[in-house]
This record gives structure tokens, sequence and C-alpha cells, in this order.
């Protein structure tokens, strides 16, 4: 069977192209937790390159999307801080399958089932391109990181680091 390289629409691709943005599709064996690590092996980009989505939540527990390069960890104390909260954790997966409306391993930042609040590690703005999940697991899209000021409101954080 021959490897394929389109995928059927999401809520993510169909919001990227209502909105115009141009994007390149890039599919993957899926590997349960094979993370980023594994997307970019397979795809021959650099891991920093490939931005991990993390749903994680508020000491009131209300949702945010956090955007990391995927070989980097979030510290939790530092986005606190900056987003002036006692405290983030990441949801259950569950949990984050219900505000996103992905599954864990395939959330993509763009037409989240309820909006949430969108935090973007600084450095990853400084990326000429960014391979982030593009709602499905095993399928990335190629996008300038500009987008994700534009079309999510993304706010830039410090928060790369190791707990």
């Amino acid at each position: 069977m021959a490897k394929k390289d389109h995928v059927s629409e999401t809520p993510a691709t169909q919001l990227l192209k209502a909105r115009g943005v141009s994007f390149t599709e890039h599919v993957y064996d899926y590997v349960e937790h094979g993370g980023t690590t594994e997307s970019a092996r397979q795809l021959s980009v650099d891991e920093h390159h490939v931005v991990k989505t993390l749903v994680m939540e508020d000491d009131s527990a209300k949702p945010l999307i956090v955007l990391m390069h995927g070989d980097r960890q979030v510290s939790t104390k530092n986005l606190a801080r900056q987003i002036a909260t006692k405290k983030v954790a990441p949801c259950k997966p569950e949990v984050a399958q219900r505000h996103s409306g992905y599954m864990v391993g395939g959330t993509s930042p763009f037409g989240t089932k309820k909006a949430m609040p969108v935090y973007v590690e600084q450095s990853v703005l400084d990326l000429p391109r960014i391979y982030i999940n593009g709602g499905r697991r095993g399928y990335l899209v190629g996008i300038a990181p500009q987008v994700l000021i534009e079309l999510l409101n993304a706010k830039p954080v410090q928060c790369a680091g190791a707990e």
C-alpha cells in the first residue's frame, strides 16, 4: 500500500484554508509515545522546529494551550509567573481531549472545540518555518510561525527549561 501524502480535512486545516493560510502537509507513521522525536526523525526535520501543542490548566482549572519546541520542556513555574497565576499543570488526557476536541497525540492549536488562551515560547517565533500538528495523529502542517500570532492571538512567553 502506498504511503498517504494527504490527510482528509480536520478542523485545523479547514480553519487554515478558510483564513487563506498557506501550509504544507507532512504525513508520518504515528508511534505511541514517540512524540516530536519520532515525527522529526521520520520527516527529516530538526526537532527544535517541530512545535508541540500542550493543553494545560491554571489554578482555577481554566484550560490554556502552550506551544513549545519539540526538544524542550515547559517550566510550568516560569509560565505561571508570566501569566500571573499560582500554578499551571498539564490536563489529564481525557480533559485535554474534551477541551480541544482532538485526540491526544493529534492536538492542533487551530480549530479547537473550546476557545482557549494560547501561549507560545518566544524563540519559536524566530524560526523560519515550524511544523505543528494538523489535527490528527501522524500529521503535521508546515507554516510560518507568525500565523500563531495572527490566527490564535498567541502571547509570547519564555518558559522553556527543565522543571
